[in-house]
């Protein structure tokens, strides 16, 4: 059984990872509504930053990692995610609406490569189980 002051000392890693990628969504989004020029632009970047770095550190923890590995989560994922980079390549004008596009295009290519690679585990494994096939 752990600690108290294991525990406690997890509690507060957790809170600290997912504030920070909680504030760095913000930043990135909502900076437009307070600041204006460069300052806009360097919270959106910092925000865009600390969020893809606190969401990678949160990604690799086993009960998220093992939620995101789930065929139910990639597909939607794949789906969802492929749709609105249609969505925002038709709707969206300029640069902002290809990179937009890009990006969750990414993410949908991210998610069906999950889907292959996990279609492809359980044959693999069959073969490791069966040494004289």
């Amino acid at each position: 059984m752990k600690s108290l002051l294991t525990t406690l000392k997890s509690f507060v890693a957790n809170l600290l990872l997912w504030s920070f990628f909680i504030g760095g969504l913000v930043a990135s989004t909502a900076s437009g509504a307070v600041l204006d020029g460069t300052a806009k632009s360097a919270a959106t970047y910092t925000g865009i930053a600390v969020s893809l770095l606190a969401g990678s550190r949160i990604a690799k923890k086993p009960k998220i990692k093992a939620f995101l590995s789930k065929p139910s989560t990639l597909w939607f994922l794949f789906l969802f995610n492929g749709g609105v980079a249609a969505f925002c390549y038709l709707s969206m004008d300029g640069v902002k609406g290809i990179a937009t596009a890009a990006g969750m295009g990414l993410v949908s290519l991210g998610a069906a490569g999950g889907l292959v690679a996990n279609r492809r585990k359980p044959a693999a494994e069959a073969r490791v189980e069966e040494p004289w096939a």
